[in-house]
């Protein structure tokens, strides 16, 4: 669909599996777990890191707004880092039955053989502003419902009526 190769989703499905099979749907699914699993690590280290030195530096719990920008700057910084990785996968995903790449690392080594290392961060700033606006929505999102639940507890609520 983001390639503009199908009119509509079930259009997308029924070429795909006529033309690859069922495997077709899950093309790229290597290459996306190659980019999230470490996107999500790395974001999730570098915004408990930040959160729990800002908090030291403090001396106090944080506010809603901060949590938000700790978690914008954790989810560009992590989406920077991690732009090499969602070029293959997107470049993996998109070759269709044309099979251009072998798979990750021969495209690797096409992309920087045809288009030079530049092009591995092809994107990196639409992707940094983008992940860095969900960061900032997930994380201030996240921090308002743990505390949420933690003051709506069960074994609070019977600890309040006392």
């Amino acid at each position: 669909m983001q390639t503009r190769q199908f009119a509509s989703a079930p259009d997308a499905v029924r070429l795909i599996v006529s033309k690859e099979g069922f495997k077709g749907l899950y093309a790229g699914y290597g290459p996306f777990l190659l980019r999230d699993l470490p996107f999500d690590a790395i974001q999730f280290c570098i915004y408990e890191q930040l959160r729990i030195g800002y908090k030291l530096a403090a001396k106090r719990e944080l506010n809603d707004p901060e949590n938000a920008v700790i978690g914008a700057f954790a989810g560009a910084l992590t989406g920077a880092i991690t732009t090499p990785l969602d070029v293959i996968k997107t470049r993996l995903m998109t070759q269709g039955s044309a099979n251009q790449y072998k798979g990750i690392v021969d495209c690797v080594k096409t992309i920087v053989a045809e288009e030079g290392p530049p092009a591995l961060l092809k994107g990196i700033g639409p992707r940094v502003l983008w992940i860095g606006i969900g960061g900032s929505i997930f994380f201030g999102v996240l921090e308002r419902t743990k505390r949420y639940l933690a003051q709506n507890r069960p074994d609070n609520a019977t600890s309040k009526k006392d």
